[in-house]
């Protein structure tokens, strides 16, 4: 197809802040008064998982409850490999973010004692604040928007796709973005990679479609230390319909006491682990994987511990579910463990900055190893409220302390037709790898299936320098974590190797990766190596 881009329009600002999730949104407001423009893939919020939150965030506010517990809770699921320094900052910072939220205007859900406070999975208190029963991440992205909206200093983007960063000795100045089928430059002094997650690298997700993984693939492409990139966490009960992508059936459910059972009505789950449906979520959704292999189909049934309070309780899975002829109060619910969340990400310290100078990374994008190798139910959004403003603190600092940098002039190719929209091959393309990838480095992995996923990218990188910018990424990301799938000869959290079903000492440690040095700015045939 003929190239849309004739001239590339270029602009500058203080800080570019890539992705219109929570991470993004909360970093963009403390960043006043700095210039900052946002990018947002889509209408701003409604291609952010952060909209799409249902579970709630953790943090310690009950009298009995307390941040060192939430730590051990925290580490208790992480595979043991969590760095206990960032968890501690976290789980230390928790109630005053929440505190925060509630000065910004988000209106949480309150009982006779105060917030109402609920137990998910894992957790030893009920820690978890919710807004409206099961809308918690609309309500506070709907403030989040609001106070951006009214922020002065923050030039939002929407509809615009990062391309790729621009780059140049290891400093990251900006980036390259499509926007209404126009290439542009943005440089800047600082830029955050706050693109969320990978989920749509997978055939069943709980992530809407902007989380392919973008941000990762242009931080690994312009030569950034990736981290834990193998870890990828399967929320167990995504509502098995023919939707894409698949809607959600919170775990709270579990939490208020609907039972995991197969067809012939049979729990299962007390057979898996002690604490059976609220058990880590790695182990539950292996405990379903199972029962599908066997040849079951799995379900909850919410009927006695929820019942008639469904719709007021829980109306966004109530909504869902009507949506495809299920009435939870009546019916049992069919699920299927679905990609719901990346551990690994791009290596980011307390901070947020990565080994590239200039570039920050926070929210789902980043690798802070706060989760090690399985994720603690509702510290996702949590962990994106505490970094957002240590971001953008550093950011500050950083931009006050002389000397400036000089932004150096990057060259970027008018010609090229790799990010503009690919022909219909290319969907198909993204839909036969989407279903090999979750096969292969799904939720059970096994030397002979990474290597036979690694061939088929192999194949689909000969036409990688015509492909979408999506495919490309999506390649990219899914080479990575088969790379590092690979290297750990071991299950751990949410790394579950069937030739290795046991956790090895020898790989308690986290795994970084990065592109080739020499072929780092080429596409993702680039060879891989591990990090030292």
């Amino acid at each position: 197809m003929p190239n849309p881009a004739d001239t590339i329009e270029r602009t500058t600002t203080d800080v570019l802040v890539i992705g219109a999730g929570l991470a993004g949104l909360m970093a963009a407001v403390h960043l006043a008064p700095k210039a900052v423009t946002l990018l947002s893939k889509g209408p701003l919020g409604e291609e952010a998982s952060s909209t799409w939150a249902q579970g709630g965030i953790s943090a310690a506010l009950d009298p009995t409850d307390s941040p060192a517990s939430h730590l051990a809770d925290t580490l208790a699921v992480a595979g043991g490999i969590a760095d206990q320094d960032i968890a501690t900052l976290v789980t230390d910072l928790g109630p005053e973010r929440i505190h925060d939220l509630i000065d910004l205007g988000v209106i949480f859900d309150h009982d006779d004692k105060g917030l109402s406070l609920s137990r998910e999975a894992a957790h030893s208190h009920r820690r978890v604040v919710h807004a409206n029963g099961d809308s918690t991440g609309r309500e506070v992205m709907r403030v989040l928007q609001l106070r951006v909206k009214e922020a002065a200093h923050i030039t939002v983007l929407e509809n615009a796709e990062a391309l790729d960063l621009l780059c140049q000795n290891n400093q990251v100045f900006g980036a390259s973005l499509l926007q209404d089928n126009k290439l542009r430059t943005i440089t800047a002094n600082a830029t955050i990679i706050a693109t969320g997650g990978i989920g749509q690298i997978y055939s069943a997700t709980t992530n809407p479609f902007a989380a392919s993984g973008d941000g990762l693939a242009m931080a690994a492409r312009a030569g950034a230390k990736l981290k834990d990139l193998e870890f990828v966490q399967f929320h167990p009960t995504a509502i098995d319909v023919k939707a894409t992508p698949r809607p959600l059936a919170t775990e709270a459910l579990r939490g208020e006491g609907a039972w995991l059972v197969n067809e012939a009505g049979e729990r299962f789950m007390c057979d898996e682990h002690p604490l059976a449906e609220l058990a880590p979520r790695d182990i539950v959704a292996r405990g379903i994987w199972r029962q599908i292999q066997k040849g079951h189909r799995c379900y909850l049934d919410c009927r006695k511990s929820i019942g008639d309070t469904f719709p007021q309780s829980f109306p966004t899975v109530y909504t869902h579910c009507k949506n495809h002829d299920i009435d939870p109060t009546k019916d049992l619910i069919p699920v299927v463990p679905a990609a719901h969340y990346h551990m690994g990400g791009i290596e980011a310290d307390n901070r947020g900055r990565t080994s590239l100078n200039g570039l920050w990374a926070c929210g789902e994008a980043a690798c802070t190893g706060l989760h090690g190798a399985n994720r603690l139910a509702s510290n996702s959004l949590l962990e994106a409220l505490v970094f957002a403003p240590l971001v953008s603190k550093d950011i500050c600092d950083f931009l006050t302390t002389p000397p400036a940098r000089n932004i150096p002039e990057i060259e970027v190719s008018e010609k090229t037709d790799a990010p503009y929209p690919a022909a219909n091959r290319d969907e198909e393309a993204i839909y036969e790898l989407q279903i090999q990838n979750y096969r292969y480095i799904g939720l059970c992995r096994d030397e002979k299936g990474l290597k036979t996923l690694l061939k088929e990218l192999d194949r689909i990188e000969l036409d990688i320098p015509h492909a979408s910018a999506r495919l490309k990424n999506i390649t990219t990301i899914s080479r990575l974590i088969a790379t590092t799938a690979l290297e750990r000869k071991e299950s751990r959290g949410g790394h579950y190797r069937l030739d290795y079903p046991e956790s090895n000492p020898q790989y308690q440690h986290h795994s970084t990766i990065k592109l080739d040095n020499a072929t780092k700015h080429a596409t993702t045939n680039a060879a891989m190596k591990l990090a030292s």
